[in-house]
C-alpha cells in the first residue's frame, strides 16, 4: 500500500512540474511578442538629409563609437581643411541625431580643370591615324625614284600610348595601329610592373629604302613601304634598359623580352628576333606584311 501511495505522488509531481513548464514557456512567448517591434528596422540610405526627422533609438546604438571613428579620420586626413565637417560635432544634447549632411570634398580647382582641357587639346592636336594615343605629325605622301618603295599617306610617330620611341619613326598608319595593339596587348602586360612599366622603345630602323637585309638584288624590304620597325632595347621607368642583344637569355630579363616578341605575332604579320638569324640578333623586326600561309614568326 505504501508503495502505491509513492508512485502515485510521484506521477502527480511530475504531472504538476510538466504544467509548470508549459506554462512558463507561454508566460515567456507572451512577454516576447509584446517586447517585438510591429516592424523591422530599416537602414537609412547613406547621405541622406535627416535633419528635423525623429529615428527610434535603436538606430543610434553605439553612436558615441562611430563619432570616436569619425574624428579619427578626420585627423588622419592630408587637407582636413578640404573637407566639409559641418555636423559630424553638431548633435542636440538631449536627443540623439545623425550628421547633417554626409561628407563631401571642395570642387576641383579651376587651374586643375584648365590644364587637364590644355594636355587634352594638346593630345588632339598632335593625334594622327584618327587615334589619341598615336601621337606624331602626318606628313603625307613619301614619293621615292626606286620602284616598290615609297609611303602613299605617311605619319611620323614619337610617341604611342604613352611611350616614347627614340627615333620618330616614319610609317603608315596600318604600322602604326599594329605597334599599339602589341604596346598594349602585348609589351606592357609582358613587363607589368617591373621597373615600373615602359617609357620608350629604342628604335633603329623604321623607313628606308633599300632591298632585304641590304642584300643587293633582293626584293624591296617591307622597311620600304613604311610598313616595318626594328627595336633594339625596351627602356623602362626606373632607367634600366632591356637590351635584346644582351638580356635575350638572361634570366627575368630575358623572359620578359621572350613573352614581348611572341605577343607581337598576330598585330604584325612578320616577327623576327635572336633566334630567326645571326642578322636579328640584336633587335626585333616587326612588318605588318601579311601572307596566305598567316603570321611568320621567328
Amino acid at each position: 500500500m505504501t508503495r502505491r501511495r509513492l508512485a502515485a505522488a510521484g506521477l502527480l509531481l511530475g504531472l504538476a512540474l510538466a504544467a509548470s513548464a508549459l506554462t512558463t514557456a507561454a508566460l515567456m512567448a507572451q512577454v516576447a511578442s509584446s517586447l517585438a517591434p510591429e516592424r523591422s528596422l530599416r537602414p537609412v540610405a547613406r547621405g541622406q538629409m535627416l535633419r528635423g526627422v525623429v529615428l527610434p533609438a535603436e538606430v543610434f546604438v553605439q553612436r558615441d563609437v562611430a563619432l570616436e571613428v569619425a574624428q579619427q579620420v578626420l585627423s588622419e586626413a592630408r587637407n582636413p581643411q578640404q573637407v566639409e565637417t559641418v555636423g559630424l560635432s553638431r548633435y542636440a544634447p538631449d536627443s540623439p541625431t545623425t550628421p547633417t549632411r554626409s561628407l563631401r570634398p571642395k570642387l576641383r580647382p579651376a587651374t586643375v580643370v584648365q590644364l587637364a582641357r590644355a594636355v587634352e587639346a594638346r593630345r588632339r592636336q598632335g593625334a594622327v591615324c584618327g587615334d589619341l594615343s598615336i601621337q606624331g605629325v602626318e606628313i603625307g605622301a613619301v614619293p621615292s625614284q626606286t620602284q616598290g618603295c615609297g609611303i602613299d599617306q605617311a605619319v611620323r610617330i614619337r610617341s604611342v600610348s604613352g611611350v616614347s620611341l627614340s627615333t620618330h619613326a616614319v610609317m603608315d598608319c596600318k604600322t602604326a595601329q599594329a605597334l599599339k595593339s602589341w604596346i598594349d596587348r602585348g609589351l606592357s602586360p609582358a613587363v607589368r610592373r617591373y621597373g615600373g612599366g615602359v617609357r620608350e622603345l629604342r628604335v633603329v630602323a623604321h623607313y628606308a629604302c633599300r632591298p632585304r637585309n641590304n642584300r643587293k638584288g633582293a626584293r624591296i624590304s617591307e622597311h620600304g613601304k613604311g610598313r616595318a620597325i626594328d627595336i633594339a632595347a625596351i627602356r623602362l621607368n626606373d632607367g634600366k634598359d632591356l637590351v635584346v642583344l644582351e638580356d635575350w637569355n638572361n634570366g627575368r630579363e630575358g623572359k620578359i623580352l621572350k613573352r614581348a616578341h611572341a605577343a607581337a605575332c598576330g598585330p604584325f604579320g612578320t616577327v623576327l628576333g635572336p633566334e630567326a638569324n645571326a642578322l636579328h640578333r640584336d633587335h626585333f623586326h616587326f612588318d605588318t606584311a601579311r601572307y596566305r600561309s598567316g603570321a611568320y614568326c621567328r
